[in-house]
């Protein structure tokens, strides 16, 4: 049987596979080469070593954003729109828990470009679309920078409290949760079960619905 062509789109798939399923720490070219039954040279050819993979990684997932069912229908307000791409974000961050906080620290395609929202393409679809709702240039990039400054804030936050990130490792071996000793600390201990209940999506509603009402308040005035 032929072995399948390779493709920097192949090899940016399966590492996202890849980590999705073993961690960020078990990705090396040599272990993705394997994957692809291929040696590590071969990888080479499509990407010029890991950082240019993560880069792929991270830009692939974010212009997947567009293809998401929340963003294929046409908003009908500029509220509404923001709700359609915080939840495909959010959508994003819980499928792909140990590769979401790539998109907080990987360079991008220009300073001023703010994760999540990170390429050139999310930036023009941003801005372009608020304006068609009647926001002037000032109050579309302010919003686009109180918006991404909540989404980065709240699903990091998301991606790390709620264990999403704790997955299994190259080895095959889960990573032992250590339990803290909690002896010294009697407030936490006693209102432990309440820290531990997981509100996070009406916690991320109820905070979006708040900046939305801000950003409302800006174009009034």
């Amino acid at each position: 049987m032929a072995q399948k062509r390779l493709t920097r789109d192949h090899i940016v798939l399966t590492a996202i596979a890849f980590v999705d399923e073993h961690g960020l720490d078990a990705l090396t070219m040599r272990r993705l080469g394997d994957v692809l039954g291929v040696e590590a040279m071969a990888l080479y050819r499509h990407v010029s070593g890991r950082e240019d993979l993560l880069e792929g990684v991270v830009a692939n997932l974010i212009d997947n954003l567009f293809a998401n069912d929340l963003m294929i229908e046409t908003p009908t307000s500029w509220e509404d729109y923001l709700q359609r791409v915080a939840n495909s974000t959010l959508q994003l961050a819980r499928e792909h828990p140990e590769i979401f906080p790539l998109i907080a620290t990987q360079p991008s395609e220009a300073p001023w470009l703010r994760p999540p929202l990170r390429s050139l393409r999310w930036v023009e679809e941003f801005l372009s679309t608020l304006q068609r709702f009647g926001f002037s240039d000032k109050n579309a990039v302010s919003a686009y920078k109180a918006f991404t400054s909540f989404l980065i804030g709240d699903l990091l936050l998301q991606v790390h409290s709620t264990g999403l990130d704790h997955v299994i490792g190259f080895d095959g071996d889960e990573g032992a949760h250590k339990e803290a000793d909690l002896s010294d600390y009697p407030t936490v201990t006693r209102l432990s079960a309440l820290l531990g209940q997981d509100h996070s999506q009406r916690e991320f509603d109820d905070a979006l619905d708040d900046l939305i009402e801000r950003i409302r308040t800006t174009l009034t005035k």
